[in-house]
């Protein structure tokens, strides 16, 4: 009835082939320090919501629209394999129009505008995974402008990598392809035109972004 929309794909590192996009999951309030800094009760356990794969970017992202407070929120971004797997990791950064999604969660609505416009998932390069790599060490910084902003450790989450993993696959299957962003640290703050970000996992894999 119509051409078919171009399968969305993502780098991986040291490899030719490209990881195909399936769906995105994130997890709200993993972080405690987090849920303190957005207000919210740290004793609430954390949650899940999605967002739309054609919010992914990776270099150049427009400043939206309908917004005056733009924020970023670093994360540890887990890719699926086979089976429920662990095909790599990256990092990434949820990128969210704070005051409608403040307005949303007043009103008891959805977040989906707060959370899905273009460019609001930006992905770094996938790092194959091995099982010498212990997630649960990793750390993960963000720099506004060469100031560091946000500096984090997984094994600060209240759900670990597996634990993540094992609650979303008693909501619904995952499938090879999907991503799952797990949580930022506190420090979030706003995000202006021409400010230029560093997104980081020492020693594993390191990215950066502009904001048109």
């Amino acid at each position: 009835m119509f051409p078919e929309s171009s399968q969305i794909t993502i780098p991986v590192k040291g490899k030719e082939k490209r990881f195909p996009v399936g769906s995105i999951y994130c997890v709200g309030r993993n972080y405690v320090s987090h849920a303190i800094e957005m207000g919210e009760d740290k004793r609430v356990p954390p949650f899940f919501f999605s967002k739309a794969t054609w919010t992914i970017a990776s270099e150049i992202i427009e400043y939206p629209g309908g917004t005056s407070s733009f924020q970023h929120e670093v994360e540890l971004v887990i890719a699926v394999g086979e089976k429920s797997s662990i095909y790599g990791f990256s990092i990434g950064v949820d990128l969210t129009r704070r005051d409608i999604q403040k307005e949303a969660k007043i009103n008891g609505r959805p977040w989906f505008s707060g959370k899905n416009f273009r460019g609001s998932s930006v992905v770094s390069k996938i790092v194959p995974f091995n099982p010498q790599i212990d997630l649960n060490t990793l750390e993960l910084e963000l720099y506004v402008n060469d100031n560091i902003k946000q500096k984090g450790k997984c094994s600060d989450m209240i759900w670990n990598p597996g634990e993540i993993m094992c609650e979303l696959t008693k909501e619904i299957d995952l499938k090879a392809g999907d991503l799952i962003f797990t949580g930022t640290p506190h420090g979030v703050g706003d995000l202006e035109k021409g400010d230029r970000v560093m997104i980081s996992i020492p020693e594993f894999i390191t990215h950066n972004f502009s904001i048109k």
